[in-house]
């Protein structure tokens, strides 16, 4: 093999190890004083979405649009794998003030 070629190989392979495949994360949105915060999060499928209600009353995190529809006790977390992309409105279904949006890119 010429060198050229040999070189030409190798970048090739150091390019291709260096390409790693992004990993989902895991976003965490919390629930006190009947407030969802942060009330605007970005995301990406095949993140996780973990909810934690601080208060002492129970909370749902339903979407508008039906895609979801978690209940969390007082205290407690739950946790949603992102499937479909879109801007989802969401709200608390025992407090309608609670509102918040999740935009997940493909």
């Amino acid at each position: 093999m010429s060198s050229g070629r040999h070189l030409a190989m190798l970048a090739l392979l150091t390019l291709g190890a260096m390409a790693v495949p992004a990993h989902a994360a895991t976003i965490q949105i919390v629930m006190e004083n009947l407030v969802i915060s942060p009330a605007e999060v970005s995301a990406k499928v095949g993140d996780t979405i973990e909810w934690v209600n601080k208060d002492v009353f129970a909370h749902t995190a339903t979407a508008r649009n039906g895609n979801f529809d978690v209940t969390l006790a007082p205290k407690q977390s739950a946790s949603l794998v992102l499937k479909k992309a879109g801007t989802v409105d969401y709200y608390c279904r025992y407090h309608p003030n609670m509102k918040a949006v999740l935009k997940i890119a493909p």
